[in-house]
């Protein structure tokens, strides 16, 4: 699918921030602890935000995905056989609900209208978030965060099974490598439509003035 030109109507769009913890990319954090924090991945916060402020301000909604380790009835993380193997430094602590570890970054987090916790990949398995954005009368889903062949890339699937029209900020998300990134993109490119944030940001900015819908 390819990005059109066409405005966007605020009210009827959210922006769904995938992933942007504490724990996964603020200093003193899990993955900083363990060696797996991405630089490209902290640099999002700052290129996100304005388009959260944007769309907010122009009455569009903002959600947001929490990874989330519940812990079983002795208090250690519940944690899957291949997130063990591939983060074995996740420990008792981590991605715990309500915990600063578990929090959505600070330069986002005033923005957020909702949050979902979620054990998976998608931000829509085993959470309200469908439930959520029907309410709020959302039709098109902006998505980014972390990681662009993992959180991202599953989202904007169960987004496009749902019927939602599905955009992609390429600039607002990441991976562990470019290349992962990229490839990413690129097979996203047959389910929604990729934009920058800029560019996302400036159709919100058009559809401000009085226009009919």
């Amino acid at each position: 699918m390819t990005t059109s030109d066409t405005m966007l109507n605020s009210r009827h769009t959210a922006l769904v921030i995938v992933d942007l913890q504490n724990d996964f990319v603020s200093e003193g954090g899990a993955y900083d602890r363990g060696g797996a924090a991405s630089e490209a991945a902290r640099a999002l916060p700052v290129r996100i935000a304005p388009v959260a402020r944007t769309l907010k301000q122009r009455g569009g909604f903002v959600a947001a995905s929490q990874f989330t380790l519940w812990p079983d009835a002795q208090g250690e993380p519940m944690i899957s056989p291949h997130l063990k193997q591939l983060r074995p430094f996740l420990r008792r602590g981590d991605f715990v609900a309500g915990s600063r570890g578990h929090a959505t970054v600070s330069a986002l987090e005033s923005l957020i209208d909702v949050s979902v916790r979620k054990v998976a990949y998608s931000a829509f398995f085993n959470t309200q978030l469908d439930w959520v954005l029907r309410r709020a009368g959302i039709e098109t889903v902006a998505i980014c965060g972390i990681v662009t062949n993992g959180g991202v890339a599953s989202t904007a699937r169960d987004a496009h099974m749902r019927d939602y029209r599905v955009l992609v900020l390429d600039d607002g998300c990441a991976a562990s490598t470019q290349a992962a990134h990229d490839t990413a993109l690129a097979d996203l490119r047959t389910i929604c439509e990729l934009m920058t944030c800029e560019a996302f940001a400036d159709r919100l900015a058009i559809q401000s003035l009085d226009r009919p819908f």
